[in-house]
């Protein structure tokens, strides 16, 4: 678990998960928060910077993301669990979850493009190896 401020955590129980290519794939993630929750997943191919998967701001609660990749934000179990069917060998890298209280964006309510390296003070990851 990740601290911080104390008002959230992010806890990924599998640090590394081994995958068939062609099986399910799934990547839990389980938060806590004392308010307004927004939830993402990140992922780092090797050699390469993080990239945004996925998020959940508000509304349906099954996110999908890129490259077939879903997640289904459960708010009674703070659960934000990333699932992919199937796996490919090509998935093999670094999974991110980050929780914050405040969505990216102005004050006109436009969001701004992520940052290519974001900063996290909530957030741990995943190793995914297929094989």
């Amino acid at each position: 678990i990740c601290g911080g401020t104390g008002a959230q955590s992010v806890t990924q129980p599998d640090a590394q998960v081994l995958v068939s290519e062609g099986a399910h794939l799934e990547l839990k993630c389980n938060y806590s928060s004392s308010g307004t929750t927004y939830v993402f997943w990140y992922v780092q191919y090797p050699n390469q910077g993080l990239q945004l998967l996925l998020k959940y701001i508000s509304g349906d609660t099954l996110v999908k993301g890129i490259n077939g990749f879903e997640a289904e934000f459960k708010k009674s179990e703070t659960s934000f669990h990333l699932r992919k069917s199937p796996a490919l060998g090509s998935d093999a890298a670094e999974y991110f979850c980050a929780v914050s209280d405040t969505v990216p964006g102005s004050a006109g309510g436009a969001e701004h493009k992520l940052p290519e390296t974001p900063q996290f003070s909530e957030t741990q990851g995943h190793s995914l190896t297929c094989f």
